[in-house]
């Protein structure tokens, strides 16, 4: 079926579009939702997830933090790093790290994020990738430990500091580095506030333009290490 036929008949209750991400290195393909309208739990899955009908829209977009995560993933050190990407939505970081060879598990707690990651993996003519159910609230026994733990926009909700600093503390490895891309939003200082009483570093780094594009974007790249 083509792009323009399976937006006119929505097969999955909600339409899609296709676009090309540039600078992540070779440029990627991916399906996204159309908008912000859209709106599909018959089964309550998304309900049951603590979704509501207003956030659940928000995995499958493209936003600005991820595609200046995902551009700082294309020369980070992932040698010999088992690395997470939280809240991963479209999992474009994830794609990239994927496409380098890195050891990389996507999580999200969205109940359509891997079906949109496995239709992107396929239409990359990537091989399968690791993912993994990822609820900062609940215990998440098959992620383990990590190296390298990376998100972007993940900080939205005032909630979300402590509930994310405690679950990325959980599945730390002893020695460990957190990168998240932030577009200035106000709960990344509790949430900086939350990794420090917990022992890690924090450096940031001002990001005035988006990559791969004449852009400008407003935000940071927030970097905690723990040794």
């Amino acid at each position: 079926m083509s792009a323009a036929a399976e937006r006119r008949t929505q097969p999955h209750g909600f339409a899609v579009k296709w676009e090309t991400v540039h600078g992540t290195g070779a440029d990627l393909q991916m399906r996204s939702l159309r908008d912000r309208q859209q709106f599909y739990d018959p089964l309550g899955e998304a309900e049951s997830a603590g979704i509501s009908s207003a956030t659940w829209p928000l995995f499958g977009l493209l936003w600005p933090s991820g595609r200046v995560l995902a551009h700082h993933m294309l020369s980070y050190d992932i040698a010999g790093k088992r690395v997470l990407e939280l809240g991963c939505g479209l999992a474009l970081a994830s794609l990239v790290l994927h496409r380098r060879g890195g050891n990389i598990t996507a999580s999200d707690n969205h109940p359509l994020a891997e079906a949109f990651l496995l239709e992107n993996i396929r239409i990359n003519a990537l091989l399968p990738i690791k993912y993994e159910t990822g609820n900062w609230s609940v215990a998440n026994p098959r992620l383990g430990l990590f190296d390298l733990i990376i998100g972007s926009d993940v900080l939205y909700d005032r909630n979300q500091p402590q509930a994310l600093s405690d679950f990325i503390h959980l599945h730390s490895a002893l020695a460990v580095e957190v990168v998240i891309a932030d577009p200035d939003r106000g709960n990344i200082n509790g949430f900086s506030r939350c990794m420090l009483a917990l022992g890690y570093g924090h450096a940031q780094e001002r990001i005035t333009q988006l990559p791969g594009s004449a852009l400008a974007y407003k935000g940071r790249l927030h970097t905690y290490l723990r040794s």
